[in-house]
């Protein structure tokens, strides 16, 4: 009979401390996400499985099967590749213990998609409900009217503050928003004009960012006339287009703040309109080509979030609180702000 796995070996298969490995285990923070996968692989071909999960395992086998369902937007790029890893991470840890996930994506931004498809997942017995979704009474009203049923619902992202969902999982993006605000009122000097792009204003996430942008400026003093607004689809062409037109419109501007995807849609019409070298862009969230973008000098700053633990802790959390009857406060759950910038990117 073979050795049973130990920490010890993860930790030596991974190529890091028992204390990282206990970390991992426990889902605490403060853990580099390629560090995270490290361990997880590690713990995948040792075979390994903690007391805990051990235990929780044989617990889990001895109750119900449980059916839940995930909502997601129509959002492509790094998003849907990292939220759905995240997803797929999730799957993977509550099937073992009878849990089954229903996932569903939107193809639109119109409400009553999403309400079909919540009631799609809802007629094939999801008893719970995370939901990634545009801010709209009749969401809203649906996720309410499972509430009072005791059907509970966590949103991710992007919240719906007024639905009476159990909890959000997420980036304080208000105060994220703010932090990008004084990035860039730095980078600029406290001068205009700027322009601020949203993708799309009825996700609470992408207002959210903006107005927490634009609070703060106001707070530092910077005029409420010299800040653009624009909204872009979240998409590269329209993004292109929408800055690229800004520009022309506007030749002395200094800054754009992206609170949405396709940052490189905007340094491409940056690039074209030839003010590379001339204008501060702050932005969100990090992947190879904003990595890329930073280096260039192109991108001054970014603030990133973790979409792969937003795509796999409402699920886990949704089963702990059926299965476990654990009680979660109806509030935010989020993780520390964090900036990058060409100087600390490698780290």
């Amino acid at each position: 009979m073979g050795t049973r796995p130990t920490i010890q070996m993860v930790a030596e298969l991974a190529g890091v401390s028992r204390g990282t490995v206990d970390r991992v285990l426990n889902d605490r923070p403060h853990v580099n996400e390629e560090v995270r996968q490290r361990v997880l692989e590690a713990m995948r071909q040792l075979g390994y499985i903690s007391p805990r999960e051990l235990h929780q395992r044989q617990a889990h086998a001895a109750l119900p099967p449980l059916t839940l369902g995930v909502l997601l937007p129509n959002w492509e790029g790094q998003f849907r590749a990292e939220v759905t890893e995240g997803v797929r991470q999730a799957c993977g840890e509550l099937e073992e213990s009878g849990v089954r996930v229903l996932v569903r994506r939107c193809e639109t931004d119109l409400p009553q998609e999403a309400v079909e498809l919540l009631e799609t997942m809802r007629a094939g017995g999801a008893e719970g409900f995370a939901v990634c979704a545009v801010n709209d009474p009749a969401i809203q009203s649906w996720i309410a009217a499972r509430a009072a049923e005791g059907v509970p619902c966590v949103t991710f992202n992007s919240d719906l503050p007024e639905s009476g969902r159990l909890c959000f999982i997420g980036q304080d993006i208000r105060q994220a928003g703010r932090v990008a605000a004084g990035l860039l009122c730095k980078c600029v000097s406290g001068q205009g004009p700027i322009l601020a792009t949203a993708g799309n204003l009825k996700f609470d996430g992408h207002r959210q960012r903006l107005d927490g942008f634009r609070e703060r400026l106001a707070e530092l003093g910077f005029p409420a006339e010299q800040i653009l607004v624009r909204e872009t689809c979240n998409d590269y062409e329209t993004t292109l287009r929408v800055v690229g037109e800004t520009l022309a419109e506007w030749p002395d501007l200094r800054g754009i703040y992206m609170a949405n995807l396709s940052v490189s849609g905007c340094c491409a019409a940056i690039q074209r309109a030839g003010r590379a070298g001339r204008i501060h862009v702050v932005c969100h969230d990090i992947n190879e080509t904003v990595r890329q973008l930073i280096r260039s000098g192109m991108v001054d700053f970014t603030i990133p979030q973790d979409l792969r633990r937003q795509g796999r802790t409402p699920l886990l959390f949704l089963r702990d609180h059926l299965r476990n009857k654990r009680p979660l406060e109806s509030g935010s759950f989020h993780r520390r702000i964090q900036i990058l910038c060409a100087e600390n990117l490698e780290g």
